[in-house]
């Protein structure tokens, strides 16, 4: 994915609605919030019917402001509520409001139950969604014209995503985060939460940013991520096990009892799967990619990439082409 087709929301407008779940607020919120301290620059803004409302678990929420103008680069989030208020509430939907933000070009996306908030709004029709699994034959019922997926952690569809809800809200916030800045700043803010990013069942591979996360090693984390940070670079072992503060012997050991691969097959992984996100530009050549994943020359990187991707660089990126042009 080239810097281009990533979707930068420069404001997060979270839509607060009455009995709102702590969790499916706090989840979303959490990781964009750390995505924060990562390089990432989301404004987080809360609005809501009234300036200071009740949650399912009795917290009450304060400080919202009203719903503001929105901008084709924000991101309006809408996160669940109880269930059993769902009639009231549906009552009070600013429908009105959610449709200009939509014709505005902002991305729009619910959280567990909020589904049924952007599906009274009309903008589930014809669309793939999903919600909360005790919720999901309600939804189909209710809204015929939504095309409702069970057992899915989150949807995308054109501008709209929608979540199951609960910890799958920070499922779909950590992919909103790698649409927008990358896996590298999705990765690190799921590590600060102590949580891995999981997909959704269609799709691709999980990216090595995320992969061999599952761990609790320090050293291990800091060799991580300054490959991460530096994939032109072919660091040796001892300079890598400094960076640990490791032997090189207890690095090598190490890293595959925590992650259960190799130091080495992580880094050609890894940057392999750069070649692939810079090879997603067509101005790009095969030659100047290899450069810039550390390779001395070409035909190193056509070696592996036919080894591990099973296709050379140069079918790889004639695909990404074609996709990108279906689109």
């Amino acid at each position: 994915m080239t810097g281009e087709d990533r979707i930068r929301p420069e404001r997060i407008i979270f839509v607060v609605l009455p009995s709102v779940h702590v969790l499916d607020l706090a989840g979303a919120l959490q990781a964009f919030f750390e995505a924060n301290q990562f390089g990432a620059r989301f404004e987080l803004t809360f609005c809501g019917p009234t300036r200071q409302l009740g949650t399912a678990q009795g917290l009450q929420v304060a400080g919202l402001t009203p719903l503001p103008r929105v901008r084709a680069t924000d991101l309006v989030l809408v996160p669940g509520t109880e269930s059993t208020q769902l009639d009231t509430l549906l009552a009070d939907v600013p429908v009105d409001w959610l449709n200009e933000a939509y014709l505005a070009g902002a991305r729009i996306g619910s959280i567990c139950s909020a589904a049924f908030v952007l599906a009274a709004a009309g903008l589930l029709d014809g669309r793939a969604c999903t919600t909360h699994w005790k919720l999901t034959d309600r939804l189909a019922a209710e809204y015929p014209r939504a095309d409702v997926l069970r057992n899915r952690l989150f949807v995308s569809s054109g501008p709209i995503i929608t979540s199951a809800g609960v910890t799958s809200g920070i499922d779909m916030a950590l992919a909103l985060i790698e649409q927008a800045h990358g896996p590298l700043v999705a990765a690190r803010a799921a590590r600060e939460m102590v949580v891995y990013a999981r997909r959704t069942g269609d799709s691709g591979q999980e990216s090595i940013y995320l992969r061999y996360r599952a761990h609790m090693n320090c050293g291990v984390h800091r060799v991580q991520d300054w490959l991460m940070a530096h994939p032109d670079e072919n660091p040796s072992l001892e300079s890598l096990s400094e960076i640990a503060l490791m032997s090189p012997r207890h690095l090598t050991r190490t890293f595959r009892e925590a992650t259960g691969t190799t130091l080495k097959t992580f880094a050609t992984q890894l940057k392999l799967e750069v070649a692939q996100q810079l090879l997603s530009d067509p101005k790009e050549t095969v030659e100047s990619v290899a450069l810039q994943c550390g390779y001395q020359d070409a035909r190193q990187l056509r070696r592996l990439f036919q080894r591990y991707c099973g296709k050379s660089p140069a079918r790889w990126q004639q695909q990404q082409k074609a996709h990108i042009e279906r689109r």
